[in-house]
């Protein structure tokens, strides 16, 4: 049977559909920095991990805010809580500021474009800074995953992976320099 509001509906659905894949930045203009939100600004000034250390996160190296946030299931030692609770404190003190100076070249950038003062060189510059900026945070947040994953048991390990959502039976875990400290 024939349903006009059925095809009309479709019609409007793909028009929309259309239209928001035309429009796919529409309202970002509106930001303070167009390449990061005020999310993202807020993520990088709080030294948060942003998706950064994923490589370590989802081959078996747990990060340190997320071993704090679990250390009751995962049965951390009080040893082991001090421990991680250091190495996150650490992570954080590199972290902010490696943040702070990747929104500043990000802002610098941006406000080249909007002064209409961007060159070929200037751009070039600034993304090389920018590269070279979360290049570093990356680092601090890898490298602390690097560091938490030797304070616990291969056993906390496994469980950690499991409550987070991706244990996977064949997925090999670090066994390596794992161990309480």
């Amino acid at each position: 049977m024939f349903r006009p509001s059925l095809v009309i509906a479709t019609l409007v659905a793909a028009c929309s559909f259309a239209q928001a894949q035309q429009r796919p930045y529409e309202g970002l203009q509106q930001r303070s920095i167009k390449a990061l939100s005020d999310q993202d600004q807020a993520d990088l000034r709080a030294g948060r991990g942003m998706g950064f250390a994923l490589a370590a996160e989802l081959n078996g190296y747990p990060g340190p805010a997320h071993v704090l946030e679990l250390a009751d299931k995962l049965a951390l030692i009080a040893e082991q809580t001090a421990k991680v609770q250091t190495l996150f404190d650490r992570m954080k003190a590199e972290a902010i500021p490696v943040g702070e100076s990747l929104v500043k070249l990000e802002a610098d950038l941006d406000r080249q474009f909007a002064l209409k003062m961007a060159t070929e060189r200037s751009v070039a510059d600034a993304t090389a800074a920018i590269g070279t900026t979360q290049g570093a945070l990356r680092n601090v947040h890898l490298k602390f995953h690097l560091l938490t994953v030797e304070v616990l048991t291969p056993e906390q390990v496994q469980r950690y992976s499991e409550l987070r959502g991706y244990s996977d039976t064949g997925q090999s875990m670090p066994h390596h320099r794992m161990h309480p400290r």
